[in-house]
């Protein structure tokens, strides 16, 4: 969940692996982490495409990969998990 946002968490890990796959590229090419919009990457799940169309798209792209981090948010260990209680 981010925000008003929710979505499943599976998709959430599908756009972490996404974006750390990004990171893997030759380091002069890459885009800074900051900008980075995983919108164009074909394999995202289709509850991201609305978010792509939001001017804080990596942002919140950074956020919720952060939430799936460690498999923190199935222990109930980071804020941003919800249902957990």
């Amino acid at each position: 969940q981010d925000g008003d946002l929710k979505f499943p968490l599976e998709s959430v890990k599908k756009l972490k692996e996404l974006m750390d796959g990004n990171r893997h590229i030759n380091p002069r090419m890459m885009v800074p982490v900051a900008s980075y919009s995983p919108c164009q990457e074909k394999h995202l799940p289709e509850e991201f495409r609305l978010v792509c169309k939001r001017e804080d798209a990596p942002v919140i792209f950074r956020r919720l990969s952060l939430a799936a981090e460690d498999d923190l948010c199935e222990i109930c260990a980071n804020a941003a998990c919800a249902g957990c209680f």
